[in-house]
């Protein structure tokens, strides 16, 4: 049976109809595409690899889309009243996903499977929006179907382009991720409710209307609370992430930054990232002296810090007395401030941002090694104190393009120091960071030292701390390359160290040399080999 949509009573003329219809899909191509993004960038924040989860987010957003496509038939012949619906629904399920996921990671320590269903949840309703906006085209005025299907697709691609540039610029800036979902929802509601309770309000009997508008009211009422719990929501979700003694947290133009502990509350400092542990004031200094020392068993005069920015690995270079300069090239400038100003963190760097042989820039770390001019000085260690290798957005810090462009910088006789993940339970990812130094024809020197497996969040879930063991480790692991080769010590004249000795270096790397995967092939921009 052909289903003929009956011509629409309309309040307005049928042109005049017709454009607010379209400004209508223009707003939810617009909603539909932020709540793909804001899943996207909160699953990669979350559950980390930004690449798998968007390939997750989309791949069952576009296939729950045709299954909407297919289930909207059953509502052409209420299309009005069908779409006000599909609309309502919508808005909360996009509005409240950013703080359901969010809830999920912080009280079960699994946001996957919520990211699933929210996935396929919204596919569906966005899939359902298509064929019942082309029924309410034609109902006002019947033209061919070509022409009708290209003015509502014109409409919302240009609308999934403006909401897919006010995610990144507008709403996560200045609403942040939770508030900006759900002010998107409330769009979203109103522009669905509006357009049936106005325009087709013809179409619906009292009871509809009422219904409907009861409804909407309702939505828009739980993403007003949402809204105004939002603070409460976040602080309780980050101490039952990070622990009750969180005394930062900041988001940044990069990342999340989280500082715990410290001052009188009996725990040792840590600094979270996006999540992830970056410092324990109990045990980095074990992580710190094996990065930065055998680097400086050679000259040192100049010195180049790629990241970095809690000043810690500067702390050990200049307890040199001979170095005259040190540069710190650190991509947020939010952990630069804290570096410099909270009392914790300086405690625990002796302040070292403040040395006047120090200077520091906020830039991407590749993107300030390419525009180094060529006749710029070079530096006798180079040291790259970078998020993990095998974290996407870090993969081209680990390419064959990367360790070039360092090379470039080296002095003759000068040293690269590279942190490259933790050879127990990544040794594929390590040898491959090996792999790409080597490659360029540098001497490598690889080691290991053990980490202290610090439970620094004794109040996070027993899920969320297994899965961290799991993918951390529990040592940390370095290359050392040179042009020359280098034998792997200690200076012949140091500073007092509080763990590493000449003997356990030696010991460490033979420790990493144990695991060697010989033959692999080394990561590049075009060809990143971290996630295989």
């Amino acid at each position: 049976m052909i289903y003929r949509p009956v011509p629409a009573r309309l309040p307005v003329p049928a042109g005049l109809g017709r454009f607010v219809v379209l400004a209508t899909v223009f707003i939810c191509a617009a909603c539909g595409l932020v709540y793909e993004l804001e899943l996207v960038a909160l699953a990669s924040y979350l559950i980390g690899d930004s690449v798998t989860q968007a390939s997750v987010v989309l791949s069952v957003m576009v296939f729950a889309m045709g299954i909407g496509s297919l289930l909207a038939k059953r509502l052409r012949a209420r299309a009005a009243l069908g779409f006000a619906a599909v609309e309502a629904v919508l808005a909360l399920a996009g509005g409240l996903s950013a703080m359901a996921l969010y809830a999920c990671f912080a009280w079960f320590g699994q946001a996957r499977p919520a990211l699933v269903a929210f996935s396929l949840t919204i596919g569906v309703l966005i899939g359902a929006e298509v064929p019942l906006l082309m029924t309410l085209i034609q109902r006002i005025r019947r033209q061919d179907a070509g022409g009708a299907v290209a003015d509502l697709f014109a409409a919302d691609y240009v609308g999934a382009l403006v909401g897919g540039l006010a995610f990144p610029f507008l709403l996560l800036p200045v609403l942040g991720q939770l508030t900006g979902a759900l002010f998107t929802g409330a769009v979203n509601a109103a522009a669905g409710g509006a357009l049936v309770l106005w325009l087709f309000r013809g179409d619906l009997s009292v009871r509809s209307r009422w219904a409907l508008l009861a409804a909407n009211a309702l939505v828009l009422a739980l993403l007003a609370a949402g809204t105004v719990l939002t603070g409460p929501f976040e602080r309780a979700a980050r101490q039952a992430v990070y622990g009750a003694d969180v005394r930062v947290a900041v988001q940044s133009d990069v990342q999340e930054v989280v500082l715990t502990g410290g001052g009188g509350s009996g725990r040792p400092l840590s600094l979270f990232l996006d999540g992830r542990l970056r410092v324990s004031g109990k045990d980095e200094f074990r992580y710190h002296e094996a990065l930065v020392h055998p680097a400086m068993s050679g000259p040192h005069r100049r010195v180049l810090v790629l990241g970095g920015g809690d000043g810690l690995a500067l702390r050990e270079v200049l307890r040199y007395g001979d170095v005259a300069s040190v540069t710190v090239v650190e991509l947020d400038r939010t952990v630069l401030r804290l570096g410099r100003t909270d009392r914790d963190l300086t405690a625990l760097n002796h302040d070292a941002l403040r040395d006047p042989r120090v200077h520091t820039v906020t830039a991407d770390a590749f993107d300030w090694l390419r525009g180094r001019p060529a006749d710029d000085a070079p530096y006798d260690v180079v040291i790259c104190d970078l998020p993990d290798p095998g974290i996407t957005p870090s993969t081209k810090l680990y390419s064959q393009e990367f360790y070039g462009l360092a090379e470039r910088r080296l002095a003759p006789g000068g040293r690269l120091a590279v942190h490259a993940g933790t050879v127990d339970a990544r040794p594929h990812v390590f040898w491959t960071v090996e792999a790409t130094i080597r490659s360029l024809g540098l001497h490598t020197r690889p080691y290991r030292v053990d980490g202290g497996a610090v439970d620094v969040a004794p109040a996070r879930t027993a899920v969320r701390r297994a899965a961290e063991r799991e993918e951390d480790g529990d040592d940390w692991s370095f290359v050392l390359a040179s042009r020359e080769s280098i034998p792997l010590q200690l200076p012949p004249v140091r500073p007092c160290l509080q763990s590493l000795t000449p003997r356990e270096l030696a010991a460490a790397a033979r420790a990493a040399e144990r695991s060697r995967e010989p033959g692999l092939l080394p990561s590049t921009l075009m060809h990143p080999r971290y996630a295989e």
